[in-house]
């Protein structure tokens, strides 16, 4: 169906994208749009923020856009100095400029520290929000780019510092240097002014798998007191699927030994030890943390505490071993608690620390930007849908003192909440499994007429959490209500959350955001014409096969860069890694039960039934879930009588990410779409 459409340059694919593109700024290009992508716009850009630095050396830093950097700046602070504001911060790298002369739109995706030289980094460049990345080399101390310093070309990459003039770069430069999936397989021992192809190969994962990468860690580099002496921690891997790998440890003769490990886990480590998460029964109930000596010698499989094995309704979120710490977040049926162990005790015990009453968010990331400098200080947040930001420092390296929070600085608030109130509550899904979703409403709202925007993902064993944001605070303010759904195929409830809706158990997922949207017409809070479902990749699957599946419990879809064709996912290089969530095309059992609800091949004449309005969204430099996914259906519904909208972003990618106003004005565009349908009713 419309394969034409996979070809970008095509004259037939453009007219179809510019056509379909003018029809909908001319349907959304509103007063109220403008308001809201100039509010929008003025967010992102507001000078007062949270500001949540990374520390090099003596320096803090900090990345922001501006009104007059739309692309951004990179700052830096004295460390002596609270990251305030109004504290003295001097850009350093100027994103605008350095794109203007370069004649390119390049994004920033952070910077990697050398850890021998703190104040050198590697600066992650993304060409357009697009995967590929470019790295190259900046002196913070001087304010330039390194002349004759590392300069890689835009590809799918990763590094990691080896010395002071050596990299460990992985890119995906050709065929062989990338998997079938496309991501970079092939490890290369990169000098300062080689190029990539000619560096020698430091590892290699198999072409099967969907990546390879390496993390080191020194303790003599770190400057931690060590009893014996202990060489420094190379660990490589082999992601042969999502969230499954293998783990091989460097010995003294380079050589690799795979670490007696369960496949399917997350992992962290250090000098001394390894954390990893399960996420089957394999060796330890699936969601547990389990901590154990790193394996430095041959041996058999090494003694295993846990730190944390789940009830009902818990998993772990987050977790992260340190220089002597590990750190993790427990969700507890959706509230977070924050728990530490001390590492150079053994058998140490595991504290809980007290976290603000109020809070509905907890995460964590060390202050140094890299584990070999610095001290183990965590950087902690807090919020809510209705809470403001707050920044907190937990210090874990002065053990004189008691391990508490301590506030940096609080987040400015980005709309009035006064009479806003959010709850958490449950719907029951078709199998009888409750599912759990988080609403938050505006003061004001008439019982069963309320505008409500339900969104959701439910794929990869992704977890949500409320989160504050200005763009929803403007929605909640102009009289409507969030819902964020914890379905099936997240991993909100843990690595079985998620499985059960992995393969021929998708369907479970979808079950689930349906009835999310059935318990709000339950309870009274509005009427089906007045929902909207909205999500994003596999989010934007999910949302085609409400409109296509359960059309009559929605009054608008919202469907954002999304994989529609379940048949041909895998034809493009990114969709290959896909194949363990959704099943294998090429599979006749998994092809029929693909073709069941990949929504491009469900599309019904609009003889036989109304869809819901729906806008599909997408960007012609996505090269994750390639743009035919989203053209192609719209193309479909059109052609059996539909009328969908839909828009075809020249930038942004994937993650939808550019300059201020690119971003301000691809979401003011889909709230303008809400506005016409769910909260005006007047498309459709």
């Amino acid at each position: 169906m419309h394969l034409h459409l996979e070809r970008d340059d095509d004259p037939i694919t453009l007219k179809f994208v510019a056509d379909k593109d003018a029809e909908s700024e001319r349907l959304l290009t509103t007063p109220e749009f403008e308001a809201d992508r100039d509010a929008i716009k003025a967010m992102i850009e507001r000078e007062d923020r949270l500001i949540a630095p990374s520390r090099r050396g003596n320096w803090l830093f900090d990345f922001h856009r501006s009104a007059d950097h739309p692309l951004g700046r990179w700052y830096r602070l004295p460390a002596d100095l609270a990251p305030l504001p109004d504290a003295p911060w001097e850009p350093i790298f100027d994103l605008d400029a350095f794109s203007a002369s370069d004649n390119k739109s390049w994004l920033w995706r952070g910077a990697i520290t050398c850890p021998w030289e703190p104040t050198r980094v590697l600066l992650c460049l993304s060409d357009g929000g697009s995967d590929p990345m470019r790295l190259l080399e900046f002196d913070c101390e001087t304010k330039n780019i390194v002349e004759g310093g590392f300069d890689t070309p835009p590809v799918r990459c990763h590094a990691t510092w080896l010395s002071r003039d050596e990299i460990a770069y992985f890119g995906s430069i050709d065929r062989e240097s990338a998997t079938r999936s496309g991501w970079p397989r092939v490890g290369r021992r990169l000098r300062r002014g080689d190029a990539p192809a000619d560096a020698p190969v430091l590892y290699a994962a198999d072409d099967s798998d969907i990546y390879g990468s390496c993390s080191i860690f020194d303790p003599v580099l770190a400057g931690l007191s060590i009893e014996t002496d202990v060489r420094p921690v190379r660990i490589f891997v082999a992601g042969h699927e999502i969230g499954n790998c293998s783990l091989f440890i460097e010995e003294p003769d380079c050589s690799l030994r795979r670490i007696d490990l369960p496949k399917d886990i997350d992992f962290g480590f250090n000098h001394s030890h390894l954390a990893w998460l399960a996420k089957t029964d394999e060796r330890i109930p699936a969601g547990s943390l389990a901590l154990q000596p790193l394996p430095h010698e041959p041996q058999g499989v090494a003694t295993a505490r846990i730190l944390f094995s789940p009830g009902e309704r818990q998993s772990v979120s987050q977790f992260q071993v340190m220089r002597e710490w590990c750190a993790f977040i427990v969700s507890d049926n959706m509230q977070p608690r924050l728990f530490v162990v001390d590492l150079t005790k053994q058998d140490a015990e595991i504290q809980e620390i007290s976290l603000p009453a109020d809070v509905q968010t907890v995460s964590f990331r060390p202050l140094h930007s890299d584990l070999h400098l610095g001290d183990d200080t965590l950087q902690i947040f807090g919020s809510g849908f209705l809470q403001t930001p707050s920044y907190y420092h937990l210090n874990l390296s002065n053990r004189n003192e008691p391990l508490e929070l301590k506030l940096v600085a609080s987040s400015p608030s980005y709309f009035d909440n006064e009479g806003m109130t959010s709850v958490l509550l449950e719907a029951t899904s078709e199998d009888g499994t409750r599912v759990p979703y988080h609403i938050a409403l505006p003061k004001d709202w008439t019982k069963g007429e309320l505008p409500v925007l339900v969104y959701g993902y439910g794929g990869f064993d992704v977890s949500l959490a409320p989160y504050y944001s200005g763009v929803i605070g403007r929605w909640l303010s102009q009289g409507n209500a969030y819902v964020m759904a914890y379905i099936r195929g997240g991993g909100e409830f843990g690595p079985n959350w998620h499985r059960t809706a992995k393969g021929h158990g998708r369907h479970k997922a979808f079950a689930d955001f349906a009835a999310v949207a059935r318990d709000l017409v339950i309870r009274g809070y509005t009427k089906p014409s007045r929902i909207a479902g909205n999500g994003g990749s596999n989010g934007g699957l999910l949302t085609g096969v409400m409109a296509t599946r359960y059309p009559h419990d929605f009054g608008a879809i919202w469907c954002q860069v999304p994989v529609l064709d379940m048949t041909r996912f895998h034809n493009f290089p990114a969709g290959r890694a896909w194949i363990d969530e959704y099943g294998d095309p090429d599979n006749p059992a998994d092809l029929d039960y693909l073709k069941s609800y990949s929504p491009l091949h469900n599309v019904k004449p609009a003889s036989e039934i109304d869809y819901p309005p729906i806008y599909i969204e997408s960007s012609s430099n996505d090269d994750r879930v390639h743009p035919s996914h989203a053209r192609r259906f719209a193309a479909q519904l059109e052609t059996l009588g539909h009328h969908p909208l839909f828009h075809e972003f020249t930038s942004g990618g994937h993650g939808g990410d550019g300059a201020s106003l690119q971003l301000a004005i691809r979401t003011a565009l889909g709230y303008s779409f809400l506005r016409e349908t769910i909260v005006k009713q007047k498309l459709g």
